[in-house]
């Protein structure tokens, strides 16, 4: 009996350099673990490396990177205004994180909470401008939270029954939601809402017992939605309905192995998401603007996205990161009055800054791996 022997898998240079060359010189591969410590040491790399980059764009504007970034800083925590303010820019994107993290936990990539903001808010205003003479202010005010929440909730509810009903694509659904809510507002702000005897198209101010009581300064919002970051976390973590939301996100069909309602769980999800956004509509009418604007939800909706992930979809993370990002956007405003840098010029910079951050997270979660080496980045 012959011996047998293996087949080579190339027979000559030419085919073995053919083969080589159809693997890729790099490729991204998922990372198993990191260790704590090495993410927070790429984390601090890429803040130093974003602070450098800006630096850059600061020094070739002719102004000393030290003197801007310092404004910066001393212009959310060097004063008590200041401090106010940039809490007041932290509260709704916290809140507005919630609602989406919560979302992306699912996999439901809800990019809808300015319009459910929106539509919380002109919820919220129809009670804080028709029934304020009726209601006595607790039960007013209780009463535009609720109404906020469940409009907000009934929004976000459209495109999951779609999603769970015929499989459309959320993340388009919920965008042009967005549009829709926003259209209602000018509607409402040039039509039945429009403040009597002006010639613009815009909405009175609440009255006093329309608006949100202040403790410290700062409008009572900032205790409520870190009341709703506590629930938030306990719900998503330590709940049957948190873990179902993970599985549910982890794989659809495994969930329902598991005897899962997988619709009626995505639709919940998306009551309480939406629910959270709208009741961030009624902080921002009732605690921060006193009236309905196109301002109201301001793009927080959408750098709330930008939050959950920096977070890692972690309520209490959110805080630190909503808080960050939020003296960024305090400081820009100030530097923007002290150094003459244009607003986009700032705009920029802040994004340089979330651009590394996001880049971070990218290279705590995977690794690139060189051809023949296995090397990792």
């Amino acid at each position: 009996m012959s011996e047998q022997r293996p087949v080579p898998a190339c027979q000559t240079t030419d085919a073995c350099d053919l083969n080589k060359n159809k693997v890729p010189l790099a490729r991204i591969a998922k990372r198993d673990t990191i260790p704590v410590v090495t993410a927070w040491l790429i984390r601090a790399a890429g803040l130093l490396l974003a602070l450098l980059t800006g630096s850059l764009l600061i020094t070739a504007l002719g102004h000393n990177p030290i003197a801007v970034y310092s404004d910066m800083i001393n212009s959310a925590f060097g004063s008590r205004i200041g401090f106010n303010e940039t809490v007041r820019i932290a509260v709704p994107l916290l809140g507005s994180s919630l609602a989406v993290g919560m979302a992306f936990k699912m996999r439901f990539w809800n990019i809808g909470a300015e319009g459910q903001i929106l539509v919380g808010a002109i919820a919220a205003t129809y009670f804080a401008l028709f029934q304020y003479e009726t209601l006595p202010r607790p039960v007013l005010l209780i009463a535009m939270g609720i109404a906020a929440a469940i409009a907000g909730g009934l929004w976000g509810l459209i495109p999951a029954f779609f999603r769970a009903k015929w499989g459309t694509n959320e993340t388009l659904f919920t965008l042009m939601l967005n549009y829709v809510a926003f259209g209602i507002l000018l509607y409402v702000q040039a039509g039945p809402w429009r403040r009597s005897g002006s010639d613009f198209p815009i909405i009175a101010m609440f009255d006093a017992s329309a608006r949100l009581p202040r403790v410290l300064g700062i409008h009572i919002g900032w205790i409520l939605v870190l009341i709703v970051t506590v629930l938030v976390y306990l719900y998503m973590e330590h709940s049957k309905q948190g873990y179902q939301l993970s599985v549910v996100g982890e794989s659809e069909n495994t969930a329902r192995y598991a005897g899962m309602n997988v619709s009626r769980i995505i639709m919940r999800t998306m009551v309480i998401s939406g629910a959270i956004a709208g009741f961030v509509g009624f902080l921002q009418v009732s605690g921060a603007n006193n009236t309905l604007n196109e301002t109201t939800a301001g793009g927080v909706g959408f750098t709330a996205i930008t939050v959950a992930w920096l977070s890692q979809l972690n309520p209490l993370i959110m805080i630190l990161v909503a808080s960050f990002i939020a003296v960024l956007e305090r400081g820009s405003i100030r530097i923007q009055t002290t150094f003459g840098i244009p607003a986009t010029i700032a705009t920029v910079l802040i994004g340089m800054i979330l651009f590394f951050m996001l880049a971070c997270e990218f290279f705590i979660n995977y690794r690139l791996v060189f051809r023949g080496k296995g090397a990792q980045s």
